[in-house]
C-alpha cells in the first residue's frame, strides 16, 4: 500500500481505505512478491490502468517471442500483463514471464484446465488444481468466467455474434453437454479459499460480453452483470479482491449506461473493459477504434483498460502489434486522466508544452509519451536551424513567430 501511495502521490491511509472498501485492487500474490514484482493499484479513484495481452497459440509463437512481447509491453508502459496461452509448454512460459515481469500477472487458468482435453471432460478437480497450481507459482490474478449461469444461455439466440469470449463459449459447451450448472459458479466459494490464500484478484470475466455493437447492452449482458454483482459480494466476504471485468463492443452512446450500470450494481469495484470498440468494420485498426471508447469508459468508470492490437479480428499480435496496442490505450488512459483531474496527468501536458513553445526540442522529445518515435520521427526531417520543424519552415512557423512575439512583448 506504501508503494502504492508513493507512485500515485497520495497518502497510505487513502489506498488503504479505498483497497478495504473494495474499490481498489492491488494484484499481488504474495510468491510474486518474493520476486521483482512491483505493486500497482487498480482503481477509479487513482490513475487509470492499462493490460496487455500476451501469450502463445496453438500455431503460432513460443517462449521465447512471448518474452519478448513481454519486454516491449513493459518497455511501452503497461501496467499489467495477462498469459493466454493455449499452445505449447504453457506450464514454463508461465512461469519464465512471471519470473520476468516486475508487473502483476494475470491468466485465464481454464486455458490449461483442457489443453489436450476435450472441455466435456473437465472436473471439478481440475479447477481447483490448476488454480491451486497456478497461485502457488505467483499468478497475481484470474479471470474467472463464473458469471455464466445454465439460465442465461437461452438468451444468447437472440445474438448476431453468440459468444465471443473463448472462456464463455467453452464453459456454455460444458452445461449444455452436462445440462449442469457452471461448475466455476458451483466452486466458487472454493475458489475464494484458494484466491486468499494467496492473495490473488478475482477479474470475474465476463463471458457473454457483446462481440459486436448489434450484441451491446442487451438481454444475455446484463444478466450475467448482476451475477457478477453477486460474486462480487461472495468474493468480498471471503476476504478476496475483486476486478469486474466489462463489454468489448459498444456503440459510443451506450458506453455511459454501461460504466454507470456497473460501478451502481457491482458497488464500486473496479471494472476492467476490452476497449470499447465503438464500430466494427475497421479490421487492421481495431487499436484505434478501442482507444476511442475506451477513453470515454474511463472518464465514466472504468478503472482498468485492456489493450487491443491492430490485428485483434485477424491473428496473433507480434512485438509491433503490442507496441501499438499499448500505445494507443495509454494515450486513451491518459486523456481519461487529465479529464477526471487524475494524479500529475495534466502537469505532463503542461511541461510538455511549454517545452514546445520555448522549441526547446530536448525537453519536447523527452517528456513525450514514446520519446524513441518522436525523436525518430524529428530526426529524419530535420534541418540544420533547429528552430523550426519542416512543417512549416522557418517564415511560416507560428510557434517560432509567437516565441519573437512574446520576447518583444506582444507589440507593447
Amino acid at each position: 500500500m506504501r508503494q502504492v501511495a508513493e507512485a500515485e502521490k497520495v497518502e497510505p491511509e487513502f489506498i488503504c481505505r479505498e483497497a478495504a472498501a473494495g474499490r481498489m485492487v492491488i494484484p499481488a500474490n504474495i510468491n510474486h512478491l518474493k520476486g521483482k514484482l512491483r505493486p500497482i493499484g487498480i482503481g477509479r479513484s487513482i490513475t487509470t490502468k492499462i493490460n496487455a495481452n500476451l501469450g502463445a497459440s496453438p500455431l503460432a509463437s513460443d517462449e521465447t517471442g512471448e518474452l519478448k512481447k513481454l519486454n516491449v509491453a513493459l518497455k511501452y508502459g503497461a501496467d499489467t500483463v495477462m498469459d493466454l496461452s493455449t499452445g505449447g509448454d504453457v506450464d514454463h512460459c508461465r512461469c519464465t514471464l512471471i519470473e520476468n515481469s516486475p508487473a502483476p500477472l494475470g491468466t485465464v487458468p481454464l486455458y490449461e484446465m483442457i489443453i489436450n482435453k476435450p472441455i466435456e471432460e473437465l472436473t471439478y478437480d481440475d479447477i481447483l488444481d490448476t488454480c491451486r497450481k497456478q497461485a502457488r507459482q505467483g499468478v497475481d490474478f484470474f479471470t474467472i468466467h463464473a458469471g455464466v449461469l445454465k439460465k442465461h444461455l437461452p438468451k444468447i439466440e437472440k445474438r448476431l455474434a453468440g459468444i465471443v469470449s473463448r472462456g464463455g463459449s467453452l464453459l456454455a459447451c460444458w452445461m449444455t453437454y452436462h445440462n449442469r450448472e457452471n461448475p466455476f459458479f458451483e466452486i466458487f466459494d472454493e475458489l475464494c479459499g484458494i484466491m486468499r490464500e494467496y492473495d490473488v484478484s478475482f477479474s470475474l470475466g465476463d463471458g457473454l460480453r457483446p462481440g459486436c455493437l448489434a450484441d451491446a447492452t442487451d438481454e444475455a449482458q446484463i444478466a450475467e452483470l448482476h451475477t457478477l454483482a453477486e460474486l462480487t459480494q461472495r468474493a468480498w466476504e471471503k476476504g478476496c479482491q475483486v476486478i469486474v471485468e466489462g463489454p468489448g463492443h459498444i456503440p459510443f452512446d451506450q458506453i455511459e449506461r454501461n460504466m454507470k450500470m456497473q460501478t451502481e450494481l457491482c458497488r464500486g469495484a473496479p471494472f476492467y473493459v476490452l476497449g470499447p470498440l465503438v464500430t466494427d468494420v475497421a479490421p487492421g485498426y481495431d487499436h484505434i477504434t478501442s482507444a476511442i471508447g475506451a477513453t470515454a469508459a474511463a472518464y465514466y468508470g472504468a478503472a482498468f483498460l485492456c489493450y487491443v492490437t491492430p490485428r485483434e479480428h485477424l491473428g496473433l499480435p507480434d512485438e509491433e502489434d503490442v507496441r501499438q496496442g499499448v500505445m494507443a490505450t495509454r494515450i486513451a488512459a491518459h486523456a481519461a486522466d487529465v479529464a477526471l483531474g487524475l494524479g500529475e496527468a495534466r502537469k505532463w501536458d503542461d511541461q510538455l508544452s511549454a517545452a514546445r513553445a520555448r522549441l526547446d526540442w530536448t525537453s519536447h522529445l523527452e517528456l513525450a509519451m514514446d520519446p524513441e518515435t518522436a525523436r525518430r520521427m524529428h530526426q529524419e526531417k530535420r534541418l540544420p536551424d533547429t528552430d523550426h520543424c519542416t512543417m512549416c519552415g522557418k517564415e511560416w512557423c507560428s510557434v517560432r513567430i509567437s516565441k519573437k512575439l512574446r520576447e518583444s512583448g506582444f507589440g507593447r
